[in-house]
């Protein structure tokens, strides 16, 4: 402790190029800055400051230790405000952007308010590829890469999409068994909503294949249209395996295709870079990736 605090007065001289001003600043008289800065260059085998009964100017080696002092009393202070936060209580409001799939959310929602009653939540649930920073956003829920430099994020998991149909539906129109077809199926499909542009099947295509034309029978921009439509044996639809997990288990939906799908998608959980988070923050990053099983 010595030696840092030998380093914090040589850092409060350097800065205020005085050894009366740095003692007024630290508590303690010109003398005492004077001598812990002596103590320092003696330990060190080096000249720090220049003096004169006029002036206190740095050496070149003062120059370079006042670089690295800075950047590890920063260091030192970020960690006792990092250390500070984590030991208060996660409270206030928090105001989160989040898909439209409730099953996959809101039982960890809800877990969470239970467990965390002095956090406000603040939901917003839309597939719109909303701006977590320009409109105030403490942290969004969203799937694909992370575009933006002003953010950070943190993989929440991992979800296979699948092609489903009922039952019912299947028995009148066959259930097909190569992706060419889906051509004679009815096909039901998501829009996404800030683009306006269908998504596409992720059915495997050998190389220099076209892409299939699927019949659009249907569109809408959320998941629970689709799954509804293909409960009740409309057509074939493209969704999260998450959100027909029950549907396949009690046999109301079958997956078909599956050897010619192959796309795994990422969940992320995301919010504004620069600075510590806050405490409620943290605990809800924390605690929805310990939570969401996909």
């Amino acid at each position: 402790m010595e030696s840092l605090n030998g380093f914090i007065v040589f850092v409060q001289v350097a800065e205020t190029r005085s050894f009366v001003e740095a003692g007024r600043l630290l508590g303690v008289s010109a003398s005492a800055v004077g001598k812990r800065v002596a103590r320092l260059e003696q330990r060190l085998g080096v000249r720090l400051f220049h003096r004169s009964t006029r002036s206190v100017t740095l050496t070149s080696e003062g120059a370079l230790l006042l670089e690295r002092s800075r950047r590890i009393l920063g260091e030192i202070e970020a960690a006792e405000l990092e250390l500070s936060q984590r030991a208060e209580a996660p409270r206030g409001r928090l105001r989160v952007s989040l898909p439209l799939v409730s099953s996959l959310v809101l039982p960890v929602l809800a877990d969470f308010m239970r467990e965390y009653p002095d956090v406000q939540l603040d939901l917003n649930f839309t597939d719109r590829m909303v701006d977590v920073v320009d409109e105030g956003f403490d942290a969004v829920v969203r799937t694909g890469p992370l575009s933006d430099s002003r953010l950070s994020a943190r993989c929440l998991g991992t979800f296979r999409l699948l092609l489903v149909a009922s039952p019912a539906y299947l028995a009148q129109h066959g259930t097909p068994t190569v992706p060419a077809e889906l051509l004679n199926h009815v096909c039901l499909h998501y829009r996404f909503p800030n683009t306006g542009k269908l998504e596409a099947w992720p059915l495997r295509r050998a190389d220099g294949d076209p892409e299939i034309p699927l019949p659009i029978s249907m569109v809408c921009d959320n998941i629970e249209t689709r799954l509804c439509f293909a409960l009740r044996g409309l057509g074939i639809a493209c969704l999260p395996a998450f959100s027909v997990t029950q549907a396949l288990a009690d046999g109301s939906l079958c997956a078909i295709l599956d050897n010619h799908v192959e796309r795994v998608i990422a969940l992320n959980v995301i919010w504004p870079s620069g600075g510590n988070l806050p405490p409620k923050l943290r605990v809800f990053i924390d605690f929805l990736h310990e939570h969401l099983h996909m």
